[in-house]
């Protein structure tokens, strides 16, 4: 046994690394895909939202996808262009290619999806339908589900995009956020931040984007004057390395559907 035993610790020595890569540890953390649906009507409203209810929820489920969220834009009632936005995790890239996949092989999710899946083009589900994808800040890997009491559909969401001039400007602006220290202040001031990203893929970069949540309208206005007023803002904001690394800064206030996971 003993003439055995350097043996078997430089066998486990050889095959540990070749486990690991077959089964590497989420350490990374997490990709983020945004689908957006633009419409234009009530119909087309009605229909996205009972296929996304009843098929396409049901369908992410099963294939153990969490923390699905589901939101209507407020801005909704007088825009032309009227949005629905889903967010949810995913843990790589190739789960994007996965999940498609099993939609296809989905009988429920089909039939449950058929008026939306079938719609005729002269009368389409939706204007067009945008996909985004990112990857989590390093310093804020996970998707946080919000911690608020009111009840789902009266809490308030404000989905966050900074584009940047330049991929060298988004560097800065993402490292303001991580070392430079915006995403600590933001957890001071209880945000309720769900997520911080990158945009690895999507129509508007460079550009990053972060979803902050609230008990109402109120509670957010509150809570970014105590962001603007905070010391830490004032000294970061006014540093000259930080100057000019967003050209372009679009505030979403979205709310809940009663069908979204949170």
């Amino acid at each position: 046994m003993k003439k055995l035993l350097p043996k078997i610790l430089l066998l486990i020595t050889l095959i540990a690394p070749v486990f690991c890569m077959a089964n590497p540890p989420v350490k990374e953390g997490e990709f983020y895909q945004i689908t957006v649906y633009h419409f234009a009507n009530t119909a087309q409203q009605e229909l996205i939202e009972q296929y996304l209810k009843d098929a396409y929820l049901p369908a992410l489920h099963k294939q153990k996808i969490k923390n699905i969220g589901v939101f209507t834009a407020i801005a909704n009632d007088t825009a032309v262009d009227k949005r629905i936005y889903v967010i949810y995790p995913i843990q790589s890239l190739q789960q994007v290619l996965t999940i498609k996949e099993n939609l296809n092989k989905d009988e429920a999710y089909k039939l449950n999806g058929k008026a939306y899946l079938e719609a005729p083009s002269k009368k389409p589900a939706y204007s067009r339908m945008e996909n985004i994808l990112l990857k989590a800040f390093h310093l804020a890997p996970f998707m946080n589900l919000p911690k608020l009491s009111s009840p789902k559909t009266e809490r308030f969401f404000e989905l966050r995009s900074y584009e940047s001039p330049s991929e060298t400007y988004f560097k800065n602006k993402v490292k303001m956020f991580n070392e430079g220290g915006e995403i600590p202040l933001f957890k001071r001031l209880n945000f309720n931040a769900v997520f911080y990203a990158s945009v690895i893929s999507g129509s508007r970069m460079p550009n990053l984007m972060y979803m902050t949540s609230y008990e109402s309208k109120a509670d957010r206005d509150e809570h970014w004057k105590s962001f603007m007023t905070a010391p830490e803002w004032k000294v970061l904001s006014g540093l000259q390395e930080y100057q000019g690394n967003v050209s372009r800064n679009e505030q979403i206030f979205l709310h809940a559907t009663a069908y979204s996971d949170y």
